[in-house]
């Protein structure tokens, strides 16, 4: 056993939920953006002004994104060059069996076709053909096997929670709201969950409301000693930059969310704000304002252009994506403050 344990360290084959939890599932968040994402973006800018060219630009951009995904997790394992190339037909392989569940697929698939190439690495003199042929055959083969059946029940989970949400959409408001804003600020990827769900619709509004919240509210909250600097930071960046502070003093995260409680029913129930862009929208927030370019995605292909799209529409958008968050948030925040539950300068970041 210790011969095995020496021979993983020396190959960086690590098991631990950190690196796989973690650093493989923010990566391929990053993969999904870098390829779906952008193309997703381009294809509505070459709608919206009639270039053909962006349109076409954003199509090749997001017919990539199962190699991206497996490309962004090696990297994020350290994969040596032969490995990390390799991931490349081993993302195509997993996204294209896993179906709409592809991300997830991707994710599992890549995660093990990259530690078999890993152990192999530089063990032979003919590495430029062992590692390739271990790393691609390792990943092809778990894709026709396992893929699909991981696709069909990441689609099934991301179902249910969306026929629950419209089932029950003040409960569930709620719960996917807090839920998908916490996973946002800890140091994992909201957008890889809700890209690996398939989740948008009622649940995807619901998901969006909680992420503005987080980012919005932290910005806000904490504008009193981060000034315009962390305004910009966390309003349009991302609330993980408070994971240290609230890893100090975790009552800190009570007003963002005991708000996206608030906001989540308000979402889904009042404005019944719906995410029917790419899923990985769903999670993003206010992050490049992303998520409300998600939204309008959305509204044009259920509306055909943005000018059917009804002033209520906008307003919910507005409203849930930055308005509440700031005033509510603030006004939480204010209460703790009296209570004594923490003090401004625990929200201060070294920016």
């Amino acid at each position: 056993m210790e011969n095995v344990a020496a021979f993983f360290a020396r190959k960086d084959v690590q098991i631990s939920a950190k690196r796989y939890g973690i650093d493989a599932l923010s990566a391929m968040a990053q993969g999904l953006f870098a390829s779906l994402l952008m193309g997703t973006i381009l294809n509505t800018l070459g709608t919206l002004l009639n270039l053909e060219v962006l349109t076409q630009v954003g199509t090749f951009a997001s017919a990539v994104k199962g190699p991206a995904m497996a490309a962004a997790i090696g990297m994020s394992l350290n994969a040596p060059n032969l490995v990390l190339f390799s991931l490349l037909a081993v993302g195509y392989a997993a996204d294209t069996l896993g179906g709409a569940g592809g991300p997830l697929a991707v994710y599992f698939i890549a995660v093990a076709a990259c530690e078999c190439g890993k152990l192999v690495s530089k063990e032979t003199k003919i590495d430029i053909l062992v590692t390739p042929f271990v790393t691609i055959c390792a990943g092809a083969l778990l894709s026709i096997a396992f893929a699909p059946a991981i696709g069909v029940g990441a689609i099934w989970m991301g179902n249910t929670i969306m026929w629950a949400t419209e089932l029950q959409p003040f409960l569930m408001g709620v719960i996917v709201s807090v839920l998908m804003g916490i996973f946002l600020t800890l140091p994992i990827s909201s957008a890889a969950i809700c890209a690996a769900l398939s989740l948008t619709g009622l649940a995807g509004g619901a998901a969006l409301a909680g992420c503005c919240t987080q980012m919005i509210g932290f910005a806000v909250m904490s504008f009193a000693v981060n000034k315009w600097s962390g305004l910009v930071a966390q309003g349009i960046g991302t609330s993980m930059l408070q994971m240290g502070n609230i890893v100090k003093k975790p009552m800190i995260w009570l007003p963002t969310i005991i708000a996206s409680a608030i906001i989540g029913p308000i979402a889904t129930c009042l404005f019944h704000l719906e995410m029917n862009g790419a899923a990985i929208s769903s999670g993003m927030g206010t992050c490049g304002l992303v998520g409300q370019i998600g939204v309008i995605t959305g509204w044009m292909s259920q509306f055909g252009s943005l000018a059917q799209v009804g002033w209520i529409h906008w307003l919910g958008l507005i409203l849930i994506s930055f308005v509440l968050p700031a005033v509510i948030t603030y006004v939480i925040h204010i209460l703790c403050l009296k209570a004594n539950l923490y003090k401004n300068e625990d929200l201060k970041l070294d920016l």
